[in-house]
């Protein structure tokens, strides 16, 4: 009789490939749907089955590699045991031993693929970052912080609009929000929540002392038309008024800005980055649900302590994740401990090893979680 452990994974395997059999059925399906006219004429039901389609392709395309890798084994046992000629069977030992290799990477990766998706990591995102302890040199670290992700966006081709904006003057800020769009936003920026922590002598301390300072940053998606955020028109107060720059001083001359207070949270968001009072209006709306959704979500993570204490990047926010030194020039990760010493170029937004890193603890926590 086989131990218990080893009963669980052959059960495990087994659901994975019938699984792994439904997914290849219906992704067929699908294809042959994409063929009917009836279908393209229908643009909306076009547009669910290609992103059906879209999420299916990277997992049939490695299932089908898989069962070919799993007929060569089988091929190559065949003529290992039909072949007499060493030097012909040290090569059919070779191609038998690289595809059970092969065999093996691609369990895990089906293993990975098969996880459960967050259902926002498509979704655009909305970025809030806001100075903490440090005063003025917490507002600097902040608006270097926005920089990062900044050049992060571009580096991968996202759009990146500024939402609201306080700054300090010296070139900080107190407090920015902005929305970055573009495939699989979500996915990635989702780790960036929590406080980063920020080592390091100010311009303007002249003893040379090292200070630390903090700032926390809130990644939120994107509420868009699948996700029912509703707002009582009797819980929003709407303040119209003008854009104001430092020190007051008018930088627009008409009311454009737009400021809501949602009553039953307290939460006040201000849009002031354009000319058109109803631009302004909808972004303030757009930040405001999605500050709503995000809180709807962390209740719901509250509701699951268990499950989140398995993820990566769904952590409260007032955790601290991330240390910048720079006279050491390193940043440490401390979720997944991670010290890197590239620090000039992640606060240019070469941040893609660090959120590679969070990703795979994330993917490895669920697997072992899905194993218990």
């Amino acid at each position: 009789m086989l131990p218990m452990w080893e009963m669980q994974n052959e059960r495990h395997g087994i659901e994975m490939f019938d699984k792994l059999e439904d997914l290849l059925i219906r992704f067929e399906e699908i294809m042959g749907e994409l063929n009917e006219p009836t279908v393209t004429n229908n643009q909306e039901r076009f547009r669910k089955l290609m992103k059906e389609q879209s999420d299916l392709t990277p997992i049939v395309d490695a299932y089908k590699e898989y069962k070919n890798a799993k007929q060569d084994i089988e091929d190559s046992l065949v003529m290992l045991e039909e072949e007499s000629d060493d030097d012909m069977r040290e090569m059919i030992k070779e191609t038998l031993s690289d595809s059970k290799k092969r065999v093996e990477e691609l369990e895990q990766e089906l293993k990975i693929l098969l996880l459960p998706k967050d259902p926002n990591d498509d979704k655009n995102v909305i970025v809030e970052i806001r100075a903490g302890a440090g005063g003025d040199e917490a507002a600097l670290f902040a608006a270097e912080i926005y920089r990062m992700y900044v050049h992060y966006a571009e580096g991968h081709r996202w759009k990146v609009e500024t939402m609201n904006v306080d700054d300090i003057g010296i070139g900080g800020m107190k407090e920015v929000q902005f929305m970055i769009s573009g495939q699989g936003a979500y996915s990635k920026m989702k780790y960036e929540s929590g406080v980063h922590r920020v080592q390091r002598v100010p311009e303007t301390e002249s003893g040379g002392r090292i200070h630390t300072s903090t700032i926390s940053v809130a990644v939120m998606p994107e509420v868009d038309e699948d996700i029912d955020i509703v707002i009582d028109e009797k819980d929003i107060r709407i303040d119209v008024m003008r854009a104001s720059g430092n020190g007051g001083q008018c930088v627009n001359t008409t009311d454009s800005a737009v400021r809501l207070t949602h009553y039953p949270t307290g939460i006040v968001v201000y849009s002031q980055t354009e000319k058109s009072q109803l631009q302004n209006k909808a972004k303030a709306f757009a930040l405001l649900k999605a500050k709503l959704y995000d809180i709807e979500q962390q209740q719901r993570h509250d509701a699951e302590a268990e499950l989140r204490r398995s993820q990566i990047g769904t952590g409260d926010r007032s955790e601290k994740i991330r240390t910048y030194n720079f006279p050491q020039g390193r940043v440490t990760d401390h979720r997944i401990n991670l010290t890197l010493y590239k620090l000039d170029k992640i606060m240019n937004g070469d941040i893609q090893d660090i959120i590679d890193a969070c990703i795979a603890a994330d993917q490895a926590a669920k697997l072992a979680k899905m194993n218990e």
